[in-house]
């Protein structure tokens, strides 16, 4: 007999990580791990990760004008990408490893419940939840009422969550992240001999109890220990022992010092190049991780030296939500006002608490976001599915998102002034409008944009296979993402202040 795990349903997609609360643990072990238990077809996983030291500065080293640009246009983050899609099995882990380059950077890390101490040419970010993150630089010449050029994204993907039979109330937590990387779970399918109308109507499993993953044989009961006792220990734990026993063996504790957990399951396979020339990008979580990446290394980079802020007259931002999949609807999500607080923040510690709304108003009706999530590439196989004039293909640059009933953002004004942006760096932009006969999925865009009223652009990487356990975007479309972000901070103030609307 197998021994299994329930789990809820996190949108249907085969994955799942883990954040443990530790009780009473030393404090002198308080480091941050994750806890990410993955899914190889379906598996769960956990080890220590690896860290790669990776660039924080374009490779421009020539003093020529012509030649910076050449090396600009080189310059490729994708296999950096690819380790940051490995570390982050989850958006535990996806938070974690972007606060690590962060730091690396140095940027300063604040604390929510903290006064805020900031200054012009500083650079800072928080974290909440351990899964979203808000990050931002400080131009030298910001004023109060100029505005914030923001890039949002979400640090969630589609996964299944463990199911928490019971939870504890003690003092003394410590939150931790693990990873198990070797195959742990398994969600089996039903063999088609045993399911022939599989391929005619269509594989459609009772999410409840057709995604129960196994975990291991149950081993044989000893003859001498009595079931009472067996069936009383087991209905008190919350979860199976064995599992807990391989959490703690990870952690370096006792089970009994584990007080809750949340785990993923995960696809193990690491994400990597594939295509006759190595052109794509296979791995879970392109969505939306590869946006997120994108923007955290163009705030990253686009501020790498004192001389990056020198003359800058605002702030830039990156913010990177989770619950995206599920509605963005809680407190580490982007229907919580954390992004607008932070302005808000912001705006009164530069202004030595002295500035009022008008204030706040001002920079707002400045400021510029850019709701990054990736789009959806036309399916060789399915062609009609798409609008046949907005067919956005891979690797020919990022795709505006257009929707008349506001699932997405956009507006003429927003996308023109975004294209505008990559018409002057020489970028490729294209274009996506969902067929009318169709449901159309939408973003964080609308959710931030109707907040506070702040202009904003929907835009995303054309890649296929959304939501799949391994889905496919081209490399090309990373690095032109990311020029065209860091292109965003560079010159998105001079092309804004030509275009008067509603003067």
């Amino acid at each position: 007999m197998a021994a299994m795990a329930r789990f809820q349903l996190h949108h249907p997609s085969p994955f799942m990580k883990p954040s443990t609360i530790l009780s009473n643990f030393p404090p002198s072990s308080a480091r941050i791990f994750t806890i990410n238990t993955t899914n190889c077809n379906n598996y769960l996983s956990g080890s220590t990760t690896r860290h790669r030291k990776l660039s924080t500065t374009s490779a421009v080293t020539s003093n020529s004008e012509s030649s910076s640009a050449n090396a600009e246009s080189s310059y490729s983050i994708v296999s950096d990408l690819l380790d940051y899609l490995n570390e982050s099995w989850t958006h535990f882990h996806a938070t974690a490893e972007a606060k690590r380059q962060l730091v690396t950077a140095g940027f300063h890390l604040l604390n929510e419940n903290e006064e805020w101490e900031l200054k012009p040419g500083g650079r800072y970010f928080f974290t909440r939840n351990m899964s979203s993150l808000v990050a931002f630089a400080i131009g030298e010449r910001y004023s109060i009422g100029n505005g914030f050029h923001v890039i949002a994204a979400h640090t969630d993907s589609p996964c299944l969550k463990l199911k928490p039979k019971s939870s504890s109330s003690k003092s003394g937590y410590l939150m931790k992240l693990v990873k198990i990387k070797r195959p742990l779970l398994r969600v089996p399918t039903l063999a088609i001999h045993l399911n022939r109308t599989v391929n005619t109507d269509g594989f459609k499993p009772n999410l409840e109890t057709h995604l129960i993953p196994l975990l291991a044989t149950e081993p044989e009961k000893a003859s001498s220990e009595p079931n009472d006792k067996m069936n009383s220990s087991s209905s008190k734990d919350p979860h199976h022992q064995l599992l807990m026993e391989i959490l703690s063996d990870e952690l370096g504790c006792k089970v009994e010092n584990i007080a809750s957990v949340e785990l993923n399951v995960c696809d193990t396979q690491p994400s990597c190049l594939g295509g006759a020339n190595n052109e794509f990008i296979f791995s879970g979580r392109l969505d939306n991780l590869a946006s997120s990446f994108c923007a955290l290394r163009a705030l990253v980079d686009s501020c790498a030296s004192p001389e990056n802020l020198a003359n800058e007259h605002t702030i830039k931002m990156i913010a990177l939500f989770d619950n995206e999949e599920v509605g963005s609807d809680s407190y580490q999500g982007a229907g919580a006002p954390t992004m607008f607080e932070a302005m808000r923040r912001i705006t009164s510690c530069l202004g030595h608490q002295s500035v009022g709304e008008c204030a706040f108003a001002r920079a707002i009706r400045h400021s510029f976001l850019v709701s990054a999530d990736m789009a959806h590439g036309v399916h060789p196989n399915f062609t009609d599915k798409h609008e046949e004039n907005h067919r956005p293909l891979l690797q020919k640059g990022l795709v505006i998102k257009h929707n008349a009933n506001q699932r997405y953002a956009t507006s003429g004004v927003t996308a023109f002034l975004f294209k505008e942006v990559a018409k002057i760096h020489n970028l490729p932009t294209q274009e996506f409008v969902v067929r009318n006969d169709m449901g159309c999925g939408s973003t964080i865009g609308p959710i931030l944009a109707s907040g506070v009223g702040i202009r904003t652009v929907d835009c995303g990487i054309a890649q296929l296979s959304m939501h799949s356990v391994r889905e496919i975007c081209g490399k090309e479309d990373v690095d032109i993402a990311y020029k065209h972000f860091k292109a965003f901070y560079k010159t998105f103030s001079r092309i804004d202040k030509n275009l008067d609307v509603d003067c």
